[in-house]
């Protein structure tokens, strides 16, 4: 779509206009009584299903939706509850979508989803059947969130505040404290300023808000649906996908309900939370470094030293910084003392080394695998059940086609290692490189690619294979620290 730059700011100055124009009723005739009961909105762990006919991003996505009939379909699909858009211009919908899908499901909670600005919206959505309307933190002062979910309190029905930035968050707790019954939490992942995606941001604010916090937007596969639920999330907001094929969205209810949090999902908490701190500290930003191919424990205390963020040791056979076995038995004794995140890296996940790595993970030696070179197919559960990325080679093709996939299962970060240095580049910013990476050409990368992980090995070694130089480490994190 053509000029993404702050849709939402377009949206919500085009709502005014609309609303001055045409009432808050949008010129839709409203019920002068409600006549469905309130339904409790997200009392239970649960999947929201969405009546969606466009997007800004998407464009169309189901122009010719019937939303009696699809509200129908995801009732019998085991929707906990039912979001219905009712904004006009850039999503479709309408007022009277949102009566049809409450008077189709009397039994289900249906959440208005708009944005919302005034406290007679609220209103009528309770007079047209809401039991719960989405209030936006980004577009709402303080002041204004607190009125509106007052008056959701009043009328008995909840407000589903959707937060994607610290202050957004700090804001909504501020309201909670008045109103602890009446607010659920949600976090979406696509930014509505550009619509970008990043699946780590609600699990960057998820400990932040505390308590039970819905997971929105992003969730292509039940793969990914899957993946959400071991975060912890008490639920998960599913649009597009449902919108095209809602009788098809069964299987992402089933693959949440199904999952439970789990030592993956705290794992991907704890990067989430790594990367807020980075990206909020007062520091210069810098990316994350990891350091890897290490073979001797002095080279990775000294790493550690300079603020390495991850350190990696190979568990392949016939590689020669492969550590498994005595090196690994040696290095393990001091690994409990190292700040950084430590990575197994596999590349034959039926090898005994790729087995050990995982032991080794499940047991807290390590706290993730690097699946190196292997696409999300030919990975067993075994090891799609730990802490893990993927890393991506020029070897197995077209980086963009599966980076592509990686996203869509449900991975939030996944390394490309290219000693070309042609990556696949995509608006959200969040590439982690590898490939040729030295201390004389960090700053040029850098400043090209403007990485979120950069992975360096051999760039910084002496003569032999798997240990480091200590002057070549060094001057590889000042070369960094002036980018």
């Amino acid at each position: 779509m053509e000029n993404m730059k702050n849709v939402i700011a377009q949206i919500v100055e085009q709502r005014k206009k609309d609303i001055a124009s045409r009432g808050y009723n949008f010129g839709f005739e409203i019920p002068k009584v409600r006549t469905r009961p309130v339904n409790p909105f997200m009392a239970e762990r649960g999947v929201i299903l969405e009546v969606k006919r466009a997007s800004p991003s998407k464009g169309d996505i189901a122009p010719d939706l019937n939303p009696a009939e699809t509200a129908i379909k995801y009732r019998a699909n085991g929707a906990n509850a039912i979001s219905c858009l009712t904004e006009e211009n850039y999503f479709k919908g309408s007022l009277a979508d949102l009566m049809a899908v409450c008077a189709a499901v009397p039994d289900v909670a249906v959440l208005r989803k708009d944005f919302l600005i005034d406290e007679r919206e609220i209103e009528i959505a309770y007079l047209c059947g809401a039991d719960a309307v989405l209030l936006i933190s980004g577009i709402l002062s303080l002041e204004k969130m607190k009125s509106m979910t007052a008056k959701c309190a009043e009328l008995g029905i909840r407000a589903f505040v959707e937060v994607r930035t610290e202050d957004d968050a700090e804001k909504v707790l501020q309201v909670k404290k008045s109103y602890p019954d009446t607010i659920v939490c949600g976090v979406n992942s696509r930014n509505l300023k550009d619509f970008s995606i990043d699946l780590l941001v609600p699990a960057q604010l998820k400990k932040k808000l505390g308590g039970d916090v819905i997971f929105e937007s992003g969730i292509t596969t039940p793969d990914a649906a899957e993946k959400i639920g071991s975060m912890g999330f008490s639920g998960i907001l599913l649009g597009e996908f449902a919108a095209r094929n809602p009788e098809k969205a069964g299987e992402f209810v089933r693959a949440f309900e199904l999952s439970k949090e789990n030592l993956y999902g705290r794992k991907m908490i704890s990067l989430a939370e790594k990367l807020a701190l980075k990206n909020n500290s007062g520091e210069k930003k810098r990316p994350l470094v990891k350091i890897c191919g290490l073979t001797r424990v002095k080279d990775i205390l000294f790493a550690d030293s300079l603020g390495a963020d991850f350190v990696g040791f190979i568990f392949a056979a016939g590689f020669a910084r492969n550590v498994y076995g005595k090196k690994f038995s040696e290095i393990g004794r001091v690994l409990a003392t190292v700040k950084a995140f430590k990575v197994g890296v596999i590349t034959n996940p039926e090898s005994e080394e790729a087995f050990a790595a995982a032991e080794f993970v499940k047991i807290g030696v390590l706290d993730f695998i690097q699946i190196h070179g292997l696409r999300y197919e030919d990975v067993p559960d075994y090891l799609k059940a730990v802490p893990h990325y993927f890393a991506i080679t020029e070897k197995m093709g077209d980086f963009a086609k599966n980076a592509e996939e990686l996203a869509s299962r449900g991975e939030p970060r996944f390394l490309q290692d290219s000693k070309s240095h042609s990556y696949s580049m995509d608006e959200n910013g969040h590439l982690w490189l590898a490939g040729g990476v030295t201390a004389e050409n960090v700053r040029s990368l850098c400043k090209k690619y403007k990485p979120e992980l950069i992975d360096v090995s051999g760039g910084i070694e002496g003569e032999i294979l798997g240990e480091k130089d200590e002057a070549k480490m060094a001057k590889f994190f000042e070369n960094l620290g002036s980018v």
